[in-house]
């Protein structure tokens, strides 16, 4: 079945289809340089915690390092405090000589940090999906694309870290979810970011009563059902209005994008519309969602996160790039 699917991919390509890559990436913590009052300690500019324009452009130039060698055509993005902030993520991609002409971060609320989305396709629109007036949950970033006639909506996310319980993630999942409906169950959709969900996070938290204040129900397996799908992408039928986690599509050993305390976790997901699992109009491209880890994001068994001093208060040393990996995956627009 897998060489069949890269034969259809041959033949689709020789008739002057075309590929997209979509890519999902938390950052950890870009903050610009000037102070607003809503940072971290350790990220007040010109401090003693060193979190000045040399780290700060260390910084940029990492991250840069990575989203380059992605190369995708549409890039999600967590953790930005600002525009300024995306702005000169996107100038120090330009410099090196990747250019994402269209950008957007969802910035109606001065929370902590922001979604944002980079794009080498023109936007049809960009929307803020509020999701509580709190400043706990950050704003949904959706954005509507046209490719080759078609359409296709991509929604933004970054829930409610593990420091709170499962019932801040089900408010996203919920607002989350009834956006999708008003867009319609037809359309071609993906949500991807940093849900702080495994894919079966329902299996993971049920003895961790910190987290499990809702009677075991997740946001991300049941209110977004993607608990029925977990065969391949070959494989699986979805019901419109349900929602495919890609990791299904993928093999055990390679869903994840995190590690806390030496344990694997997908933190960051991409999960399509059942349209997309189709073969008309826009086709997510079969077993083509991974982790990018190249070996110079690993340090030993951890991922090689932006380096800070264990003693408080924390200094950056100037080195590293994110605690989360980039997730990526492939659809064919005919």
């Amino acid at each position: 079945m897998k060489y069949f699917a890269i034969f259809i991919l041959f033949i689709s390509l020789l008739q002057g289809d075309r590929i997209v890559k979509i890519a999902t990436y938390n950052v950890e913590n870009l903050f610009d340089l000037k102070k607003s009052g809503y940072e971290y300690t350790e990220y007040i500019p010109n401090t003693k915690a060193r979190w000045n324009l040399q780290n700060y452009n260390i910084k940029l130039k990492n991250i840069t390092r990575v989203i380059k060698d992605i190369n995708a055509d549409v890039i999600a993005l967590q953790e930005i405090e600002s525009l300024q902030a995306l702005k000169d993520l996107r100038f120090t991609l330009k410099r090196s000589g990747l250019n994402y002409p269209y950008f957007k971060i969802a910035n109606y609320k001065n929370t902590t940090t922001k979604v944002a989305i980079l794009s080498k396709i023109p936007f049809v629109y960009t929307h803020e999906v509020a999701v509580q007036s709190s400043y706990r949950y950050r704003n949904i970033l959706e954005a509507k694309f046209k490719i080759n006639n078609q359409e296709l909506y991509i929604l933004v996310n970054h829930w409610k870290s593990k420091a709170g319980p499962e019932s801040m993630r089900i408010v996203s999942a919920k607002k989350l979810l009834k956006r999708t409906k008003e867009l319609g169950k037809e359309k071609n959709i993906i949500l991807l970011g940093d849900f702080n969900s495994h894919y079966e996070e329902n299996i993971l938290f049920v003895r961790k009563r910190k987290h499990n204040d809702t009677g075991g129900i997740t946001g991300i397996n049941d209110i977004l059902n993607t608990k029925e799908y977990k065969k391949p992408a070959l494989d699986t039928k979805v019901t419109e209005g349900d929602f495919y986690n890609l990791w299904y599509d993928t093999e055990t050993q390679n869903r994840y994008s995190y590690i806390f305390r030496g344990k694997k976790e997908a933190l960051d997901n991409i999960l399509v519309s059942s349209s997309l699992l189709k073969t008309n109009n826009i086709a997510y491209i079969k077993h083509s969602i991974t982790s990018y880890m190249p070996k110079y994001l690993l340090n030993g068994k951890s991922i090689y996160r932006w380096q800070t001093s264990r003693k408080r208060p924390r200094v950056h040393k100037g080195k590293g790039y994110s605690d989360h990996l980039a997730v990526t995956a492939k659809f064919l627009v005919k």
